[in-house]
């Protein structure tokens, strides 16, 4: 591992100076960053220490709806606080999907939203990679590539987005506080990502030094309790990240579907929200024939990036597949497998 310097911010306005310099890295639980910097995939000269930094570690009930989570909150935090979970499932659900217990007990929130690529080549420091080396070229266009990108990827990068959380964030309006070198400023989570383009090395829109201090899930998305489901299709059930998934969320209404939210994971560099497929569903009556007809429409620009034709197939199944559990109603309680095709579920209305 190189050599770098070691920061500890009393301050938020400390922590975005030091991370201001040319180099720097913030630190928090280091669960994806320490193994990138022991493979040689990241080198930062210096790490900003946020873990000590106050204010950050809260879940806060907003007094008018809605919720505001710190960015130090950690993963198995958020998803067991037990009115977080009543009034979000679905995102309770998919944090509980990822990783292993033991890293949900350390990873953050804001290490989540920013955490890296799974894409091997991007691992692999003998490969080429844009994303990692920018210009040096993509080895997974042409190599193993199954599990790559089918939505928003270009000649320079196919590799897609790992989060779990990420996703049903983006289906129910997420925003992201951001501190930086002129203040505090908010941003839709969907506009944080960025699509690969001709610049992959670049995940996101943040400038240098930009801290996510917290996000927030706005009022209206407690109007989705009642018919919220995560479903992810992974290789294997347990640790493993998506091969594909979907967040869903319907609001019904005398037995049509008043508003829609839906979200792709493992298919693009970001979580893709299927505002089209929305469309469909609005005003329509929750059945199959409506829930294919979304799938298509969320899947219509999607075109293989190599040997993942599959992919394509796989998530419009996902979705009618998520879209049915959803219609059919929030289980009382998270499945044991959470987020599982295999997972058994009553459809009992959440409570």
């Amino acid at each position: 591992m190189k050599m770098f310097d070691y920061v500890k911010p009393a301050t938020l306005a400390e922590a975005v100076a030091a991370a201001s310099q040319p180099g720097a890295a913030y630190l928090a639980a280091g669960t994806n960053l320490l193994d990138l910097m022991k493979a040689g995939v990241s080198r930062p000269d210096r790490l900003v220490d946020v873990t000590h930094l106050p204010g950050l570690d809260r879940i806060e009930h907003l007094p008018g709806g809605g919720v505001r989570i710190g960015a130090l909150v950690s993963n198995a935090g958020l998803a067991h606080d037990t009115e977080f979970a009543t009034a979000y499932p679905a995102v309770a659900e998919a944090l509980l999907s990822g990783a292993s217990a033991q890293l949900r007990n350390a990873a953050t929130v804001g290490g989540n939203l920013l955490q890296r690529t799974r894409c091997a080549y991007f691992y692999d420091t003998a490969s080429r990679c844009n994303k990692r080396e920018a210009g040096s070229g993509c080895d997974a266009q042409g190599g193993e590539n199954r599990l790559h990108a089918v939505l928003g990827w270009s000649a320079s990068c196919i590799a897609t987005h790992p989060s779990d959380f990420c996703v049903p964030l983006v289906a129910l309006d997420a925003v992201v506080e951001i501190e930086g070198k002129n203040g505090r400023r908010e941003l839709p989570l969907d506009e944080l990502y960025r699509l690969p383009g001709d610049a992959p090395e670049r995940d996101n829109v943040l400038a240098p030094g930009d801290l996510i201090v917290a996000v927030r899930l706005p009022p209206a998305s407690r109007n989705f309790a009642a018919h919220a489901r995560y479903l992810k299709v992974r290789e294997r059930t347990s640790y493993a990240f998506a091969v594909v998934s979907t967040a869903a969320a319907l609001q019904i209404e005398n037995g049509r579907i008043a508003e829609a939210r839906l979200a792709l994971g493992g298919v693009a560099a970001k979580p893709w929200r299927a505002r089209a497929a929305e469309q469909v569903l609005k005003g329509a009556t929750p059945d199959a024939a409506n829930f294919r007809e979304a799938a298509r429409s969320a899947l219509a620009e999607a075109t293989p990036s190599g040997d993942n034709a599959f992919k394509i197939e796989l998530a419009r199944r996902v979705i009618v597949r998520a879209l049915s559990l959803a219609a059919t109603g929030t289980p009382a309680r998270i499945p044991a497998l959470p987020a599982s095709v295999f997972a058994s579920n009553s459809g009992a209305l959440h409570a």
